[in-house]
C-alpha cells in the first residue's frame, strides 16, 4: 500500500478514504486530482482500487462508464501490482490462477487482466511484454502446450 501512495504522490494524486454507497468501490476525480476508496474493503480489494483508480489519473480520464478507460485502468493496476518474476515462479508451479492471486495479493480480475494484457507466449516461453532495450525478455517462464 505504502508503493501506491508513493505512486500517487508522483502523479499528483490524493487518496481519500470513505462509505461510498452501493455499488461504489472507488473513484477518480480529475478536476480534484483525487481518488477516495470506500473505507469498507479488503486489503487485496483496496489495494487493486486504488491502483486502478490511479490508472485513471495516469491517463488523465474524466468520464465516466467509458469500457475502454475502464479496461485501460485495470491494465494499469495489473502492471502496477503484480511482480512478472514472481508470477512466473509461481505460474511454473502450476498454481491455479486464483491461488496465484492469493499469492500476489491482487483479486483473480487484476490476475487475468494482467496475464490478457501484459504477457506474451511464443514456442512454449511465456514473457512478459516487451521491453524496449536491455533486458526485454528477463521474465520468462514455461509452460505446457
Amino acid at each position: 500500500m505504502r508503493d501506491l501512495l508513493t505512486l500517487a504522490a508522483r502523479l499528483g494524486v490524493t487518496v481519500h478514504v470513505a462509505h461510498l454507497p452501493e455499488p461504489y468501490r472507488g473513484f477518480y476525480d480529475h478536476e480534484r486530482c483525487m481518488v477516495v476508496y470506500d473505507f469498507a474493503l479488503t486489503p487485496i480489494e483496496r489495494a487493486c482500487v486504488l491502483a486502478h483508480e490511479l490508472g485513471h489519473a495516469f491517463h488523465g480520464h474524466r468520464g465516466r462508464n467509458d469500457p475502454e478507460a475502464e479496461a485501460a485502468a485495470d491494465a494499469y493496476a495489473a502492471g502496477v501490482l503484480v511482480d512478472p518474476e514472481r508470477w512466473a515462479q509461481l505460474e511454473a508451479m502450476g498454481l491455479a490462477d486464483i491461488d496465484i492471486a492469493e499469492e500476489l495479493g491482487v483479486t483473480l480480475k487484476i490476475l487475468r487482466v494482467f496475464v490478457k494484457n501484459h504477457l506474451t507466449r511464443v514456442c512454449g516461453t511465456t514473457y512478459t511484454r516487451a521491453r524496449l532495450g536491455r533486458g526485454q525478455f528477463q521474465h520468462a517462464a514455461r509452460w505446457a502446450s
